[in-house]
């Protein structure tokens, strides 16, 4: 296998491989693995730059989905609107707890949930609205929250890409009732491994939250409830706690690469992405084109390694055909002209100078 000359991502540790070193020695040298001072201290430095009261850690992202879920007692018989374009595990959560996600078309300018398309999804099983901060860029969360006043449903924000993102200067996790961010590797905070988080401002659905995520336990043996498994490690959470303190200029890196792009390829044959909110934290920096496949040859013949989040939109996975999902046609659009190009904290301003060179030379094509 071929490595690209320009990488879509950097994973190994970089500038801040001496803190990953000294905090997985730490945890080794103490012998305490789960659920411990660890985990407690990133919980609490997590809490704070996320802007909310609480967080709680838990195996994944799509756990920390499902554990709000499973914390607001929805379960079978219940519909949860969501989006039709994000990784399927914002869906596959709410079929953890038995409920259907109900499918509401985007916004063919954010990529994120369509407002106007959420109100008339609402129904007599609705119980709660699932947005998803899409690429780094926060939803519509205003037009939501409106929506979600007047019918007097709770909003569970899918942060997983959003690390630091804000939505009219309100933190990302914190408008809703909750919001649940992943730290697997490709992240803007990524662990060396999976990892989640749940963050709010209530106390009760946290307090919740941290029982479910340990069986149930109410103190050790002593069940209170039916919960799962779903603890982050001692080690994953000493390394979120060493990598946390860069992840603010981590996130001026992606926006500064994320201008350059802008400037570098204003006017050009792609379509850019849309900065709807100076909150915006580019976890990819995601274009459109009709000619994808060609242009993806093209860079990928110059050594260039690009992405597709994602090929086509949820409702069209065989997972989730038993709920008879309604076609999503913007999404279905946009599924069929995405693709993610390189931008990572690591990356060269001479390396988005390059992948522009190919992009602009080959005249593609596209769609605005």
């Amino acid at each position: 296998m071929t490595v690209p000359r320009i990488p879509f991502v950097s994973l190994t540790p970089g500038e801040d491989a001496p803190e990953i070193r000294r905090a997985i020695d730490r945890v080794v040298a103490r012998g305490w693995f789960v659920l411990g001072p660890e985990v407690e201290q990133f919980e609490q430095q997590f809490a704070t730059a996320a802007g909310a009261s609480y967080a709680v850690g838990v195996g994944s992202g799509t756990d920390a989905l499902m554990l709000i879920l499973r914390a607001l007692e929805i379960g079978p018989g219940d519909e949860v609107i969501t989006t039709p374009l994000s990784a399927a595990y914002t869906a596959l959560a709410v079929t953890m707890v038995g409920a259907r996600p109900v499918f509401a078309d985007i916004d063919p300018v954010r990529y994120t949930i369509d407002p106007e398309r959420i109100a008339e999804a609402i129904g007599p099983r609705t119980r709660a609205i699932l947005p998803v901060h899409l690429y780094g860029q926060a939803a519509d969360m205003a037009a939501i929250d409106r929506i979600a006043t007047a019918h007097n449903l709770p909003i569970v924000e899918d942060c997983c890409q959003a690390h630091l993102a804000t939505a009219g200067g309100r933190p990302v996790g914190t408008i809703g009732v909750a919001g649940a961010f992943s730290f697997y590797p490709t992240k803007n905070l990524g662990a060396l491994g999976d990892g989640g988080a749940v963050v709010t401002n209530d106390r009760l659905l946290a307090d919740r939250i941290k029982r479910l995520r340990n069986g149930g336990q109410t103190d050790r043996y002593r069940h209170q409830e039916p919960g799962c498994n779903s603890r982050l490690d001692e080690i994953q959470a000493a390394i979120l706690s060493a990598r946390l303190p860069r992840l603010r200029g981590w996130t001026d890196r992606r926006r500064d690469l994320a201008d350059r792009y802008r400037f570098a390829l204003a006017g050009g044959p792609i379509a850019l992405p849309t900065g709807c909110d100076d909150g915006h934290v580019y976890h990819l920096f995601v274009v459109r084109t009709a000619e994808r496949d060609a242009l993806q040859r093209r860079l990928g013949a110059a050594g260039i390694e690009t992405l597709v989040h994602y090929p086509f939109p949820i409702p069209r996975q065989p997972a989730f055909a038993q709920f008879a999902p309604a076609e999503c046609p913007i999404a279905a659009r946009i599924c069929d002209e995405i693709v993610s190009l390189p931008l990572h904290p690591r990356m060269e301003n001479e390396n988005v100078a390059e992948v522009a060179a190919v992009i602009l030379k080959g005249h593609v094509s596209c769609e605005r």
